[in-house]
């Protein structure tokens, strides 16, 4: 590829690329998590987790990213950096506690739900902002919306590839 043939992608078309790239893991792990037999839901597969904890996961940190978003834009720290911890553990746990339920299918509904609010609030943030730099810093690491979104991005990645080591791993599935 040529220089002159290499694109440069607008903010517009980084965002929308960025979104689709977020609903499409999200996508894969709720299609991957459905496959799951319900009698293996509670079956513990990622460290302390089981489907519905990670599930659980999912959704509180939708909702987490959702407050963070409109902490961004306001050029304040998203105050979810105050619970953090090696791994975010004890923060992980309290979101696992609040959003778990029993039944996987009414889970599922919840995450998709959460995703939904996300990218709905994330779609009527004019693209510029996704990439503006408030000055906000935490250690030194520059906290924007890029960052937050890419971050999410990557632990879905992650996630997926975990989801579907375990539920390929159930012949029912």
């Amino acid at each position: 590829m040529t220089k002159r043939s290499r694109k440069r992608l607008s903010p517009e078309e980084k965002k929308s690329k960025l979104l689709n790239q977020l609903l499409d893991v999200r996508g894969r792990i709720l299609a991957k998590a459905s496959r799951l037999p319900a009698d293996y839901a509670d079956e513990v597969f990622l460290g302390t987790w089981s489907i519905k904890d990670l599930l659980a996961h999912l959704a509180g940190w939708d909702l987490t990213n959702l407050d963070a978003a409109k902490s961004i834009l306001k050029g304040e720290l998203p105050s979810f950096y105050a619970h953090y911890d090696r791994d975010w553990a004890t923060y992980n746990a309290q979101l696992v506690s609040k959003y778990r339920q029993e039944d996987l299918q009414e889970l599922i509904t919840s995450v998709k739900d959460a995703h939904r609010e996300l990218i709905q609030f994330l779609k009527s943030i004019p693209a510029s902002e996704i990439y503006k730099d408030r000055g906000i810093r935490i250690e030194g690491y520059k906290v924007t919306l890029e960052r937050l979104l890419q971050v999410e991005k990557e632990d879905e990645e992650q996630h997926f590839r975990e989801i579907s080591a375990f539920v390929d791993s159930h012949p029912k599935a």
